[in-house]
């Protein structure tokens, strides 16, 4: 007899709902830079490359305050950890309105990027309260909150219009603290769920030292770390590609964003249902598919033939673009949710440390990522060298899955998965 699902409390549905809220607005803000930092370019004669910097800054510190996020939510719970980390940011935020220098914004950036470190809190919070068999589903709906992204891209150009860039910077730290208050309202804390330890950061980071943990880290950097990177770099690529105002290009970007984001919970059910493996190798095929069409440059090819020279354009026009980045968007959403299944499945003791490194993989690559966007334009001077780039780091984690996971279950045989349509890939 298979025995019935264990019930979920209905305190762990209320916890979920009030931690994928503060999740969403932490993104919001983390992201605020793809769409204010045009008006910011413009002001301060910024190139590609500083512009990318100025993006990619507040990614920084979210990513490497992860690590001990993560350890100090497993010592202290997610409650206390999230509502510190939130009430942290709401200065920074307001005194980003203040800026006028270009190095005024870097520092501040590093503040306002502890909002970025929320995922490896609510992670591990939200995952402790549900069982094994729906913690696939938990940390995909709060991973959703992915979904700020796109919420900045609506508010901020509509910001904008209103009051100028320096209205942004202030509503979002209003905004920031309602959260904070809302948050602590409606969450809850459960002492079984904290981990004893005594064990120093320099003790967790040798979890690095593991094969999984390396491999898992290289997904997620293009997952998650080539959405945020593409999230701030979307905005200022359809201007200068497309010739689009602010406000037009943030809603086409959205498209990316939102899917991006708000799918993620779909790709945790997916995740719990046919395994992370399979979603995952489905994922990079999907991402390389994508990248390689949109790397394609706007292209005018002079073609000799028998009664003269003939001209043809090969590029994609703003519709089929934005079509594959909503593709894109889809498979990353799928992609983030289950490479966090496998992190559940392999070390279900220490979610919280293990999803802090992996976080700050990803959160590495999102910070990385925009600067040598800008730098391969400066240059290139090829907008869709961007994509060349992630083309080429899907490339290897395809290559590493296939040789890590695809292949040895091609060689134990028996173990292999039943679907007619995972052997044709992996053949």
């Amino acid at each position: 007899m298979v025995a019935p699902p264990t019930p979920t409390p209905r305190q762990a549905w209320s916890v979920l709902i009030v931690s994928t809220l503060a999740f969403t607005v932490c993104f919001m803000v983390w992201m605020m830079f793809g769409v204010i930092g045009i008006p910011l370019k413009n002001t301060l004669g910024l190139n590609a490359t500083e512009f990318g910097l100025l993006t990619a800054t507040p990614v920084l510190t979210g990513s490497l305050i992860r690590v001990p996020l993560g350890i100090w939510t497993d010592k202290y719970g997610g409650r206390v950890v999230m509502t510190l980390l939130m009430a942290a940011t709401v200065p920074a935020i307001w005194l980003m309105s203040y800026a006028t220098a270009y190095w005024h914004f870097l520092f501040i950036g590093i503040f306002v990027g502890l909002a970025g470190g929320s995922f490896s809190v609510g992670t591990p919070y939200v995952a402790r309260w549900f069982p094994p068999s729906r913690q696939g589903m938990a940390m995909g709906v709060y991973g959703a909150g992915n979904s700020g992204s796109a919420v900045n891209k609506f508010v901020a150009p509509a910001l904008l219009l209103v009051g100028g860039w320096t209205l942004v910077p202030q509503v979002y730290a209003a905004v920031m603290l309602g959260t904070v208050i809302l948050f602590w309202l409606g969450s809850a804390s459960d002492p079984k769920h904290l981990v004893p330890s005594h064990t120093k950061f320099s003790d967790q980071l040798r979890m690095l030292k593991d094969p999984k943990v390396l491999k898992y880290c290289q997904y997620y950097s293009i997952v998650f770390g080539g959405y945020v990177a593409l999230a701030l770099w979307m905005v200022q690529y359809y201007v200068g590609e497309f010739g689009l105002s602010i406000q037009t290009a943030a809603l086409l970007a959205a498209c990316f964003s939102l899917p991006g984001g708000v799918l993620r919970a779909v790709g945790g059910i997916l995740a719990d249902r046919l395994g992370a493996h399979q979603v995952t190798w489905w994922v990079l095929w999907v991402s390389w598919v994508c990248l390689f069409l949109l790397s394609y440059p706007q292209t005018d090819l002079t073609v000799l033939t028998v009664n003269g020279a003939k001209t043809f354009h090969v590029g994609l026009d703003v519709y089929a673009f934005t079509a594959l980045m909503f593709v894109l968007g889809i498979a990353f959403a799928f992609g983030k949710a289950s490479v966090f299944k496998y992190i559940g499945n392999d070390f279900p003791h220490n979610i919280g440390t293990v999803s802090g490194i992996v976080g700050l993989a990803g959160g590495l690559g999102g910070f990385v990522l925009p600067i040598m966007f800008g730098a391969l334009m400066d240059l290139t001077g090829i907008r869709s060298s961007a994509f060349m780039l992630l083309y080429g780091v899907v490339w290897v984690s395809l290559i590493w899955m296939y040789w890590t996971e695809v292949r040895k279950t091609e060689l134990m045989g028996e173990n292999a998965p039943a679907s007619p349509l995972w052997h044709g890939f992996a053949r």
